[in-house]
């Protein structure tokens, strides 16, 4: 029990008796014990704080709800809000038990399935550092320009990007034929810079690069086979390191990023969807939280009254 907490809320909610429950009869661990413990004495302040201090028979699962939405606008991660989760379902069940509660509020709050954690966004001037900082004087950082120019400009998921084929990149319509989750087909934009800097790889430098064993993939490693998913990465990762960006980079981090920078910039959300290869738009929609984000802080600078 946390020394911090009145006593008369420790009380009010158990605290003591719910500690020798989980010891006695329950024989959780001491880590469980401890966590738990912790968990709950968190909901009884919550509810303290909030004039909801009188027990937890009065807490009904809307302000339990609450509770978990103010647990993560805190920032804590998603493993940890889940034990808290876990925490009060084994709570309430020792208070109906017990007959200290009449009913259990937690059965109605859905526990969330992994919670996303999008990677970090990129701004505009660390693409733009990140782009012009292979150096263009070897034959292979040519294949990498060729390759982050790609990446960024389409949004393709890494597994896209590696099995391109050469004859998949349109290159009068501007377009990239890519080929997504069930080898189902979309047709994504291109960008004119994009297009430019794998037209050299290409035409200057794949053809060295190839020595029978390419299988006609775009983008070819050192020894003349496909760039592996693994290579792609190693090739970000790096090229990032050379840009100086201390951000954890990706190809899902350009993927998100191309998203973003969409978004920020107006672009409809279905077509960004489309682009994505997205099947459900509630998918695209956890694209748009570094966007909303973006909204706010424009509204803070610029509103008379923010």
């Amino acid at each position: 029990m946390d020394r911090a907490t009145p006593p008369e809320v420790a009380r009010a909610f158990h605290l003591e008796r719910f500690h020798d429950y989980l010891t006695l009869e329950a024989g959780s661990s001491s880590h469980t014990v401890a966590s738990y413990l912790r968990d709950v004495t968190r909901l009884a302040e919550y509810a303290a704080s909030r004039g909801a201090g009188g027990g937890p028979d009065q807490l009904s699962a809307v302000q339990l709800r609450e509770f978990i939405y103010f647990l993560k606008d805190l920032g804590l991660a998603a493993t940890t809000i889940r034990r808290q989760i876990s925490a009060l379902r084994t709570y309430y069940k020792f208070l109906v038990g017990e007959g200290i509660a009449a009913r259990d509020p937690s059965e109605r709050i859905e526990s969330p399935k992994r919670w996303r954690v999008l990677p970090t966004v990129l701004s505009v001037a660390e693409i733009d550092r990140l782009l012009a900082a292979p150096n263009t004087d070897e034959p292979l950082a040519i294949r990498d320009r060729a390759l982050l120019e790609f990446a960024y400009a389409t949004g393709v998921r890494v597994s896209e990007l590696v099995g391109l084929k050469l004859q998949d990149i349109l290159f009068t319509d501007g377009v990239a034929r890519v080929f997504g989750k069930g080898a189902k087909e979309r047709l994504v934009p291109v960008g004119r810079r994009a297009l430019g800097a794998v037209s050299l790889y290409a035409r200057e430098i794949r053809p060295t690069l190839d020595r029978g064993k390419g299988r006609g993939i775009l983008f070819l490693n050192a020894r003349g086979t496909p760039l592996s998913r693994v290579g792609a990465w190693g090739v970000i990762k790096a090229t990032a390191r050379r840009a100086g960006i201390s951000k954890r980079v990706t190809p899902h981090t350009l993927r998100h990023t191309f998203a973003t920078h969409l978004l920020e910039g107006g672009a409809d959300l279905r077509a960004v969807q489309e682009m994505l290869g997205h099947a459900d738009l509630a998918t695209t929609q956890l694209y748009t939280h570094v966007d909303r984000d973006y909204l706010r802080s424009v509204h803070k600078s610029y509103h008379p009254r923010a």
